[in-house]
């Protein structure tokens, strides 16, 4: 059995409305963009929900309102799928999503962080003297000795973004971009001006970078749960530090997407999922890996029919079915209220790791979890609850959806009267 991706999609996806089912249907998306609306001050989840397509666009709004909707439908997706990822990637912003669901940084400091990056990109596209423009149907190098050609100081054009062998973005001063699309259409290539007004993943970017760098550098970043590829090399990140630099190297640097989706193939990954809104990676995964079978789960309703195409997957890692899977996804997906490093890191992190020891000890055996480690990984489950400030309410409802699904009250009769008194509500309520 191959490998398996988690993708993440990045500016150029959004659309009004976009995670409107989530946030319709999951309780947990609405603790998402609950969060969101906390951390930001202002209320993104109207701005996302709503059809105000011109406010959305606006790139200070669009970065957060990705995000948020990514770890929405990542947090979903763990909920009635699960599994934990060989990789993970994103495109450009889509990169913060994927650490962050990695928990290399927790979901509050990426908000505030891109928030950021999308204010200070925002400014430089309000200076209206950049642009970006795909190149369409010529190879990369091309592109690369055009934009070569033409660049001078105050007439900077560089390529920003490989996205598959015959696509390629290339971004710099307005003009400068004018005349070298204008030369590659000239040799057959079709052109394709984005709406953004700056010049992003190009050296114009310089200042947003400079700006960035500190606030980075004051964020609480850790190693991810599993490897997250950087958009700078198309590798994996190499350690907390290093995962800081080329987030800010990052805005200046082209994005290399189709190294990074060879990286996975050439990993042995035969199996990638898109979440977040539309199906652009999916698309571009076929143009640059046809042996990596692609899909995107974006709403809640396409979650049965993508369980029944990852039954492979499934049966490796045992699936959301797996009562240590079980945990492991409501560990994951549940949100953080306490921001002490040192507690999380103890009462979190570590609680999570043995209880992925023990998952990774029973997908090795090939065999059932004995009562003992199911004992140790609902005390891990929680000790991370606790840690994390879930309310009473929701641990209890956590707990009680574990052991009601897998049948397991018996080993568990401290929480037996929880779980009795959640059933008995549901009946009151018809839930």
């Amino acid at each position: 059995m191959g490998k398996w991706a988690m993708l993440f999609p990045g500016q150029g996806s959004q659309y009004a409305g976009m995670g409107k089912e989530l946030y319709d249907e999951c309780e947990t998306a609405r603790r998402v963009f609950e969060e969101a609306d906390d951390t930001l001050g202002y209320k993104l989840s109207e701005i996302v929900l709503g059809t105000d397509t011109q406010q959305l666009t606006r790139t200070e709004f669009t970065q957060p309102a990705l995000l948020t909707v990514g770890v929405a439908a990542y947090r979903i997706y763990m909920e009635r799928i699960g599994g934990s990822p060989d990789y993970a990637a994103g495109h450009s912003l889509g990169e913060w999503t994927a650490l962050a669901c990695a928990e290399a940084l927790t979901f509050r400091d990426a908000l505030r962080l891109v928030a950021l990056r999308g204010r200070l990109m925002q400014e430089a596209a309000d200076t209206g003297d950049g642009a970006m423009c795909a190149i369409i149907g010529i190879d990369a190098r091309d592109v690369e000795a055009a934009c070569i050609l033409r660049y001078a100081p105050g007439a900077e054009v560089v390529v920003s973004n490989y996205n598959s062998p015959m696509q390629t973005v290339i971004s710099g001063r307005a003009e400068a971009v004018r005349s070298t699309a204008a030369e590659l259409e000239s040799r057959g290539a079709k052109t394709v001006y984005l709406n953004v007004g700056a010049a992003f993943h190009s050296p114009l970017m310089i200042s947003a970078a400079e700006q960035l760098e500190a606030a980075v550098r004051e964020a609480a970043i850790t190693a991810p749960r599993w490897p997250v590829l950087s958009n700078v090399t198309a590798q994996p990140h190499e350690s907390p530090d290093k995962i800081a630099s080329r987030l800010v190297e990052q805005i200046v640097s082209p994005v290399r997407w189709e190294a990074t989706m060879k990286y996975l193939e050439q990993s042995g990954v035969s199996q990638a999922i898109e979440l977040g809104p539309q199906t652009v990676l999916t698309r571009l995964s076929k143009a640059n890996t046809p042996g990596i079978h692609a899909y995107s789960f974006e709403k809640p309703s396409q979650a049965d029919e993508l369980r029944e195409k990852l039954k492979p997957v499934s049966s490796v890692s045992s699936g959301s079915r797996s009562f240590i899977a079980a945990c492991l996804t409501a560990a994951a997906a549940t949100r953080n209220r306490n921001w002490d490093e040192q507690a999380y890191r103890e009462g979190v992190i570590e609680p999570y790791r043995t209880i992925e020891a023990i998952q990774e000890q029973l997908d090795t055996d090939l065999r059932q979890p004995e009562p003992d480690e199911m004992r140790e990984a609902i005390r891990s489950l929680v000790q991370i609850f606790e840690t994390k400030g879930v309310p009473d309410g929701e641990a209890k409802e956590r707990l009680h959806e574990i052991i009601a699904r897998t049948g397991t009250g018996g080993l568990f009769p401290e929480y037996a009267e929880a779980t009795a008194s959640l059933d008995r509500t549901a009946a009151a309520t018809g839930r």
